[in-house]
This record gives structure tokens, C-alpha cells and sequence, in this order.
């Protein structure tokens, strides 16, 4: 009986043409940013040694199916960024497969390898993670499976090459330092979210810029990190409050922590915002019905979910998206919970 022959692998593909095996796979899918004669080679050799691959190329896709996976589902925000994901697949025709990742990190985790794999033997059109940090052995393995990859608010900053969408949050930092400074507060607390966090970090950026440029110095006893949360917000205003010299105005990274800044100057008798102006960041529903009303930063948080899912399918028919980083204009949206302070 004759044995059966080996048959070929993409490995094999990428050692005979020279590439590595992510280039190979981006060829395979018709993926962007490969240059043409390496493009040619590796196709040559595909014909060449009668490759056939497994899954078959996303472009054979009869499921079109984009797997998303969230840092959390808890918060107004992620609910907004799915709903943007759900208007961008149902304009495409894409159905969309939601998951939440497990701090404890089991083998079928999402974004764990055997789950990767899972995905695209199920031939899904990609993935696509929100508020989520990714490791370069998982950004490769995405690759190499022929996956396309887009994130929304990526936390950490991974590298240039993977696709994502945020909105300006250094901008929208500034513009809510600005607005507190023009108000005439001099001392302006920061309630930040975790310090891993680049969108934090980026909003941290710009209330600094702000600062400076109003020629304010900055006050490192002003900044401190939480959550999301209102119960973390309520903390951070806390401790800031409590300062020797405490905060006339605090702006807070989240609408959630903004709206926790209010518990805690309702806790310590202080009147929003007669004794203490409070400035978010996201115009989630719950900040215009907030007692007062809150002035936020307005991020498109919806769109950013929208444009994210439509980067994506760009990215698996062979396309080139218009920009590899996007960032959604933000606005200030002034209410009632920011006034001059009472030394005015």
C-alpha cells in the first residue's frame, strides 16, 4: 500500500519562498501592505508546490462573522461602542459573535490561542477587541491564521501595525482643563483612570497641556487613578478633597468617575457647582439626567464602534482602510456642574 503524501502546510509555503509565515498567510488572504514581488513570489510558490489551504482564503468566507471581545460589559460605554458594532454589521450584512474576556485566563479564554484557532477554522472575518491590551505573540498568532484585526481604545500601546480607532482624547483633554481654567480655577484635580490605560494617559496629557499653556503648575498632589466606576470616582474625589489645599474643580477621565465626584462632594456638604466644578469625559445617557446636569467631553462612542467594524471588513477583502489609526473629533459640552469658583 502506498503511503499517502505529506501534504503541504503554509510553513512550507514560507520556507520555500523565503517570507516568514505571517507573510505568507497575509499573501494567502490577500491582505494589504505586502510588497508586490514578495507578493509574487510567495503566490509562485503556492502554485508551485500545489498548496492548498484548509480554512481557504477569508474572501471564500460563506460565514461572514466577526468575533468581538470586550475588557467588560458593565459600563454605558461598552454598550454604546456594541451598539455602533451592531448598526456598522448590519450594514455590511455581518453578523457579529460577542465575548468578555476572563481575568483568569483558561485555555478556551478569549484571544487564547486554541480560541484564535477556533475562530478561524470556523472561517470567522475577524476579530475585534474593545478596551483590551494585546500581547505581540497574540497580534502574531491573529496573523498568521489569516485573521484581520481592528481595536477600539486599545490599552497599552502595541505598535503601529495593528488597525485601531479611538477618539481625540488629548484634544478632549485639553478642551476640558480649558474650560475650567476660563472659568478661572487655578486648582484642578485629575481623576484618572488606570494608569495602563492610554486613553487615560492621553487625557492626563492633555489637562497638562492645558496647564502649561494658561502657565498653571501643574500640582502632582491633584492627580490621582481609579476606575471606571462611579464608587471609584467617588474615591478619587475623596482623597482629593482632603488635600490641605483641595481642588475648586476636578475633571474626571469617565462619566462614571464624574458622577462618583458628585457623591463625594454631596458626602463632604459641598454644592456642585457653587463650591465644586466637575467636568467627564464621554456623554453617556446618565450625564444629561445627573443632578446638575453634567459637562462632559463628547467622544462618538457609537461611531467609534462603527467605523471599527467597517476597518475591519475593509481589511479582510484585501483593502486598504483610509487610515490605520483612527481618531473621531471630540467636543466639550458645557451643562450646569461647572461655574466660577466662589474666590471669583
Amino acid at each position: 500500500m502506498r503511503d499517502q503524501p505529506l501534504r503541504v502546510t503554509l510553513e512550507d509555503v514560507a520556507q520555500a519562498a523565503g517570507v516568514s509565515k505571517a507573510t505568507a498567510s497575509k499573501v494567502l488572504n490577500k491582505r494589504p501592505n505586502v510588497d508586490p514581488r514578495t507578493r509574487a513570489k510567495v503566490e509562485e510558490t503556492i502554485t508551485a508546490l500545489g498548496y492548498v489551504p484548509s480554512t481557504g482564503p477569508r474572501e471564500s468566507t460563506t460565514e461572514a462573522v466577526v468575533e468581538v471581545v470586550f475588557d467588560s460589559m458593565v459600563s454605558m460605554y461598552s454598550l454604546q461602542v456594541l451598539n455602533g458594532i451592531l448598526t456598522g454589521a448590519r450594514e455590511l450584512g455581518i453578523e457579529i459573535c460577542v465575548d468578555v474576556l476572563d481575568r483568569a485566563g483558561q485555555p478556551g479564554n478569549p484571544l487564547s490561542d486554541s480560541w484564535l484557532q477556533r475562530a478561524a477554522a470556523r472561517r470567522r472575518m475577524g476579530v475585534l477587541v474593545v478596551s483590551l491590551a494585546l500581547t505581540a505573540d497574540q497580534v502574531r498568532t491573529v496573523g498568521e491564521l489569516g485573521l484581520s484585526l481592528v481595536s477600539v481604545d486599545l490599552t497599552g500601546a502595541f505598535g503601529t501595525g495593528l488597525a485601531s480607532v479611538a477618539a481625540t482624547n488629548f484634544a478632549g483633554g485639553t478642551q476640558a482643563t480649558e474650560h475650567l481654567v476660563a472659568l478661572g480655577h487655578r486648582r484642578i484635580g485629575f481623576a484618572g483612570l488606570p494608569v495602563d490605560i492610554a486613553a487615560s494617559r492621553e487625557r492626563l496629557h492633555g489637562y497638562r497641556n492645558a496647564l502649561e499653556l494658561a502657565g498653571i503648575d501643574a500640582d502632582p498632589a491633584l492627580v490621582v487613578h481609579g476606575g471606571f466606576t462611579a464608587e471609584a470616582g467617588c474615591r478619587m474625589a475623596l482623597e482629593l478633597l482632603s488635600r490641605p489645599d483641595p481642588p475648586t474643580a476636578i475633571f474626571a477621565a469617565c462619566d462614571g468617575a464624574a458622577l462618583g465626584v458628585f457623591e463625594a462632594a454631596r458626602r463632604l456638604g459641598r454644592r456642585v457647582p457653587q463650591d465644586l466644578s466637575v467636568v467627564g469625559f464621554d456623554d453617556i445617557e446618565p450625564a444629561k439626567l445627573s443632578s446638575p446636569p453634567l459637562t462632559t467631553v463628547h467622544q462618538p462612542i457609537a461611531d467609534m464602534g462603527r467605523v471599527a467594524v467597517r476597518t475591519l471588513h475593509t481589511l479582510a477583502h484585501g483593502g486598504a482602510p483610509d487610515s490605520m489609526h483612527v481618531q473621531l473629533a471630540t467636543h466639550l459640552v458645557v451643562r450646569e456642574s461647572t461655574a466660577q469658583p466662589l474666590s471669583l
